[in-house]
């Protein structure tokens, strides 16, 4: 099993959530998280004032896949995310050992 977090732009994420059902992904944890990098952030003004916005909104997917879903999710989050600018975000992908559903104690692959 394969957990893929994947980091997007927060108006990519319907795109992405739409792409991720048309392939079968029903299960991913959303997350609004805030982060900076390349990007590097953007001046802002309020009443007057400026001020330097370094962290930058994002929304954070997580997917847990069997190992067989991996490349067809990754390229999908790509193809749906993708603007061709920097900040488009970035894809980790994890070995996971194992996975339990609470409710019936089913394990592995059964579990997602």
């Amino acid at each position: 099993m394969k957990r893929i977090e994947a980091i997007i732009q927060p108006f990519k994420f319907e795109a992405v959530k739409n792409a991720l059902k048309g392939i079968g992904i029903g299960g991913m944890t959303v997350t609004d998280v805030r982060g900076c990098g390349r990007q590097k952030g953007h001046i802002e003004f309020y009443r007057g004032v400026e001020y330097r916005i370094d962290l930058i909104p994002k929304v954070k997917i997580d997917i847990i896949v069997s190992s067989g879903q991996t490349n067809e999710v990754v390229q999908t989050i790509l193809n749906s995310a993708r603007t061709g600018s920097i900040g488009d975000g970035k894809i980790f992908i994890y070995d996971l050992d194992d996975a339990i559903r609470i409710r019936n104690d089913e394990r592995g692959d059964l579990a997602i």
